[in-house]
Parts: structure tokens; sequence; C-alpha cells
């Protein structure tokens, strides 16, 4: 690993692909040193080092397990001995799981839920007081159009989603006045590496209405920069977000399940 210079430097976990990569690419042309981290050593190394090479700013690639209880206040503590500050915290890591519940994997239920929830709340709450006593600091939560309702099928990744928007919101809220901001992403199916991990590549909800992760990436850091509070991508996916908050929840959930399930 390198060393990061005196520009802004931005964090970015879950950077190895997907919407991750792409607000890593975005941060690079504007500029910005980055913290790359994944659990792929060979794949965050070649990121790191291309966009070194074109923009010319400076980006270290320390891969590190999120699943790991242990990994947010080892990251924090590797950084604190460089004397690296963070400007710009992006919670993208996440990923999810689809069956019954009751049959599901415990142990990958935990893991999801450590990286999703666990993880994003630590890291947010080791880096936040630097950015407060700077009075300067952006954090880019990745929630999911998931967070607005209940999700039969994928229960536990759409209530850590849940977790994810409610945190954000209320943290956000906290800072104002700050000069720290706090944005929640929320995009709808989105073609990146989830479907195939999460297995859910032929369900309703992945057939149709997906978005590009650049697409998604480029909305998500534009309202970050602006210091929105929620960002839901895509015209279809916010109607469809405000919908569910009128809808009555059996109907809501009902549907869910059914794109879920494709039953």
């Amino acid at each position: 690993m390198g060393s990061i210079g005196l520009q802004q430097t931005a964090l970015i976990t879950g950077a190895s692909g997907g919407i991750g990569l792409d607000i890593a690419k975005l941060l690079a042309a504007d500029g910005h040193n980055l913290i790359l981290i994944a659990r792929s050593a060979d794949t965050l190394g070649r990121i790191a080092s291309e966009l070194k090479a074109k923009h010319e700013i400076d980006a270290i690639a320390v891969p590190i397990d999120l699943a790991d209880p242990a990994a947010p206040e080892e990251l924090f503590h590797l950084l604190q001995e460089r004397g690296i500050g963070v400007d710009i915290l992006v919670n993208n890591a996440g990923f999810g799981t689809h069956g019954f519940f009751a049959e599901s994997d415990p142990a990958a239920e935990l893991q999801m839920l450590q990286v999703n929830i666990v993880a994003l709340a630590h890291l947010t709450r080791l880096f936040l007081p630097y950015m407060i006593a700077n009075k300067s600091g952006r954090i880019l939560n990745v929630a999911s159009t998931a967070a607005f309702q209940p999700g039969p099928f994928m229960a536990g990744y759409y209530a850590s989603k849940a977790f994810v928007l409610s945190f954000s919101e209320a943290i956000a809220s906290e800072l104002q006045g700050s000069g720290v901001t706090v944005t929640a992403l929320c995009p709808g199916p989105t073609d990146t590496g989830f479907q195939k991990r999460a297995g859910v590549e032929a369900t309703p909800l992945f057939k149709s209405n997906t978005m590009t992760s650049e697409v998604v990436a480029r909305m998500g850091y534009r309202a970050m920069l602006k210091g929105k509070r929620v960002i839901v991508t895509g015209k279809k996916n916010k109607l469809l977000a405000f919908a569910t908050r009128l809808a009555p929840r059996s109907l809501v959930t009902s549907i869910a399940r059914k794109l879920n399930s494709g039953r």
C-alpha cells in the first residue's frame, strides 16, 4: 500500500465492482484520493493502479472482509497509523440472500447483517468525528428501494436496507449545520454482481427495469455532492417507493413476494 497526499480522501467499501467501482471512478475523475475496500486483493490492486495512472491521484487498496466484526476497527487503526483522514465515506458494500428464511443458511444471514448493517454503522461512527471536527464531510450510504417495504424470500436483505435508510436520515438530521451531510442512495434493480450472488437472476424483479451501475453511481454521486438526504434512482422507482407508503401494507408485501419468488 502507498500513501495518501494532501487532497481530499474518499473511502469506498465494495469498491471492486458495480456501484462502488463506478463511484470510485467518479471520485478519482474529480481529483479525490482513494481508499478502496473489498475482499479481493488482486482486483483492488489493479483498480488502484489504473485510477492512479489515469487521474494522477493517490489510491490505496485495502483487502478486508467486512463480514468480520473486527474489520472496521482494524481498518480505522490502520489509517490512523498512516495519518490518513477520511473526508468522504461511501458505505457501498453489501449483499443479499434469497429463499425461505426458516430454511436459510444461518451463517450467511448473519454475515449479511454484519456487512449491510453493523459494518456500515460502525464505519460511520468511527470516521464521523473527524469530519465533524473539520466541519466538512460527505457520507453516502447505499440502501435500496427494498428499504421501503418488507420483502418475502429476501426478508433479511430488505430489512437491512430499511435500517440503512432510517439510520442515514436520522444521522443526517443530527448533523444539520455541522458541514457534514449524509445521503442514502436507493437504487432499484441494478445490473451488478448482486443478483448472481443472491441467486435472484431469474426472479421477475430482475427481468426488467434494471439500471446500469454507471447511471446509478452518477445519480448517487451528484446527490451526495448536493447534500441530499435521499435519492431514489429512476422515475419508475421513485413512483413505486412513494406508492409503498400509501398502499395497504399487506398489498405491498404481497407484490414484493411475487416479484421475489416468481410465484
